[in-house]
């Protein structure tokens, strides 16, 4: 097949992805308003490669800001999608949240998603007295593909005091040739299967080898040092071809010495909580990630 034509169907079938995922999310969360009273307002973040995106709801004085990651595996999401689950967040923790709007594949393959979460970060972190209320750390979080995000974004800033912690939900941390018995057993689980988390892998990547020194970049669950890794709370769900990379990275970062919250979903998919609007996981997950998020509060 012509590389022309191949790129046009790969970005055709991104487009139809994209909109079956925000109709997907606008029918979970059709009858509910989460989050009322929080305030948000759009940013755009000055990067080199033009102004970024961002969504800011405004939280409280006493707490960290969350630096939030959207999932989709690179190629879809944004932070409309992800705006009732931000908005609940925001609500439940009294964090400001800051959800950005990093660029997507096949449009913008890797390292655009990498290198723009980065650099939203580091803007972020340099600039955290002049955003919403917050109490000078910050929080990374995200989910699958946002969670690999998180993870990625900490490991090139290893050691920055302002960050206090992080979250990731049902992290993507390895490449589908890995071999996790998950991605075998629930390789039919929807909405996650592992056809699509192959294609995601794959457009993402683009004319990256998976082998390359580079794709390292992506596949943090290759890394053999985890010490500089914050706080962490990480989330699995048991029919979920990630499982297991989120298993794997708990254990791993506990060895290295950090603290890790770790809970494991034993009845619930891959995206229960943040994409099925609020369902009992969702509502449990918002509870703890908010009990979690405690800790890091200071005094008024």
């Amino acid at each position: 097949m012509p590389t022309a034509m191949k790129a046009f169907l790969s970005r055709l079938k991104a487009l139809v992805f994209r909109a079956y995922y925000r109709y997907v999310n606008q029918q979970a969360w059709r009858d509910h308003d989460p989050g009322p009273g929080v305030r948000s307002s759009t940013l755009m973040l000055p990067m080199e490669d033009g102004d970024l995106r961002t969504r800011m709801y405004h939280g409280r004085e006493d707490c960290p800001l969350i630096i939030y990651f959207h999932g989709g595996g690179w190629v879809i999401g944004d932070i409309d999608t992800h705006d009732p689950f931000c908005r609940a967040l925001s609500e439940i923790s009294g964090c400001t949240v800051m959800s950005v709007d990093y660029r997507l594949a096949p449009e913008h393959p890797f390292p655009a998603a990498h290198d723009d979460c980065l650099a939203a970060t580091r803007w972020i972190l340099d600039n955290l007295n002049a955003l919403a209320p917050n109490n000078g750390l910050a929080v990374i979080a995200g989910d699958s593909a946002g969670g690999n995000l998180t993870a990625c974004t900490i490991a090139s800033l290893p050691g920055e005091p302002r960050i206090a912690g992080s979250i990731m939900i049902y992290p993507a941390t390895e490449h589908y040739l890995h071999g996790f018995p998950s991605f075998t057993e629930h390789a039919r689980s929807k909405p996650l299967t592992a056809p699509i988390m192959r294609w995601f892998i794959d457009t993402y990547l683009g004319d990256t080898a998976p082998a390359a020194p580079e794709a390292k970049q992506v596949f943090v669950g290759r890394r053999t040092d985890y010490r500089d890794f914050p706080r962490s709370l990480i989330v699995t769900a048991e029919r979920d071809v990630l499982r297991d990379d989120g298993r794997r990275l708990n254990i791993k970062m506990r060895q290295a010495g950090v603290e890790v919250t770790y809970h494991h979903y034993a009845e619930e998919a891959h995206g229960f909580a943040c994409s099925e609007g609020p369902v009992a996981g969702h509502l449990h997950f918002l509870e703890l990630a908010a009990d979690w998020l405690s800790a890091f509060q200071t005094s008024r």
